[in-house]
């Protein structure tokens, strides 16, 4: 029997001045599996991610998180919720007042009291995770001393510090140069891989994509390597964003193939 998507849009709205940021959007993701969100500017993928969360609550739809309706949910109700999903905003979205420590353990301390866990293992946690993306020696600086690159990996450390089922990640590679874009889309790949997490990338680099969808990581060697034919086709799969519609989803090679203009522009890049 098939699980039911851990992700799923039924005809959603959200509106700002009556103007559609996301438009009577579809959209259903079961476990494990990988959707690459490309759009231009303002196309609705940042209000998408955060809508998902119950961040942004719809005008009208329904949004269902772990199969819960949380379009109406309580913040309160929320909490136990957010933690089994994880986000990296935009450019990193750390609090510059704190160290790297802290802000990786915020999403920890920051859970309702009867799920926190003991500060020594927050402390755990956090070393492990700073490790895990390569940053173990930087615990007590803070975002200002590190280059934009690292600061990505610490927002990706933060991100998946509660070991989620489902990460979320707004434009990982924003204003990075290749070889750092890179590096970010082999810890996403990493992630996905090792922890089996369900992976939500929005982006405007077909590139980033390409990465994600055709790589996967192998334990043995601690490297990327092609996946093997057929072997990823089934779960990663892209959606194109325009005006706040879903105008496109499918696999890599029905994108590449497609003969719609706005959906083609992105595979030109």
């Amino acid at each position: 029997m098939r699980e039911p998507p851990i992700l799923r849009f039924e005809k959603v709205t959200v509106a700002y001045d009556n103007v559609p940021a996301i438009d009577c959007l579809d959209l259903e993701i079961p476990p494990g599996e990988s959707r690459i969100i490309l759009g231009a500017a303002g196309s609705g993928k940042t209000v998408l991610l955060k809508t998902a969360l119950g961040l942004i609550r719809p005008d009208s739809g329904r949004v269902l998180l772990f199969g819960e309706d949380i379009s109406r949910m309580r913040e309160q109700d929320l909490y136990d919720l957010r933690a089994r999903a994880g986000i990296l905003f935009q450019e990193g979205g750390l609090f510059d007042s704190l160290t790297i420590e802290d802000n990786v353990a915020y999403p920890l301390r920051n859970q309702r009291r009867q799920r926190r866990p003991p500060e020594t293992e927050i402390l755990e946690r956090v070393e492990e995770t700073l490790s895990f993306v390569g940053l173990e020696h930087t615990l007590e600086k803070f975002p200002s001393e590190l280059s934009g690159g690292m600061r990505r990996r610490v927002g990706i450390a933060r991100a998946v510090v509660t070991e989620p089922a489902l990460v979320l990640y707004d434009s990982p590679t924003a204003g990075l140069d290749p070889i750092t874009a890179n590096t970010i889309i082999a810890l996403l790949i990493k992630e996905r891989d090792v922890k089996k997490t369900t992976t939500v990338m929005a982006t405007h680099r077909y590139q980033d994509g390409q990465l994600l969808a055709n790589f996967r990581y192998n334990p043995s060697s601690g490297e990327l390597e092609p996946a093997r034919s057929g072997a990823n086709l089934d779960g990663n799969r892209f959606l194109v964003l325009k005006d706040g519609r879903l105008v496109f989803d499918g696999t890599q090679a029905e994108l590449e193939a497609s003969n719609d203009s706005y959906v083609s522009k992105f595979v030109m890049r």
